[in-house]
């Protein structure tokens, strides 16, 4: 993985605007480029890549690298949202039966 340019470009909000499809792009390609969007001369949004974003601005914690191993062995890293939700929701009714069946009634 390319290492991020060291200082970002400055870009108008207007050039943001108008080549935003561009600045995705570059901000997504090999060289990480970031760019700094500013209004009459203010700095006001940072755009970059969500690789660089995640490497530098929120690595992922021992925790989360644990989960996500434990996920590719599982086969559970390629699920898709709706399976996802298929599953919290039988975990949840799994639960809710469990716990009424454990309740005792006076």
């Amino acid at each position: 993985m390319a290492k991020p340019a060291l200082l970002p470009q400055s870009i108008s909000a207007l050039a943001a605007r108008t080549q935003f499809g561009q600045v995705m792009k570059r901000a997504s390609s090999a060289k990480q480029e970031r760019f700094v969007v500013d209004k009459r001369g203010e700095p006001k949004v940072v755009i970059m890549g969500i690789n660089d974003f995640l490497t530098t601005i929120a690595p992922e914690t021992e925790v989360m690298a644990a989960i996500r191993a434990a996920s590719k062995r599982n086969g559970t890293d390629k699920m898709s949202m709706r399976e996802i939700n298929r599953e919290i929701a039988a975990y949840r009714k799994e639960r809710r039966l469990t716990n009424a069946g454990t309740k005792r009634r006076p």
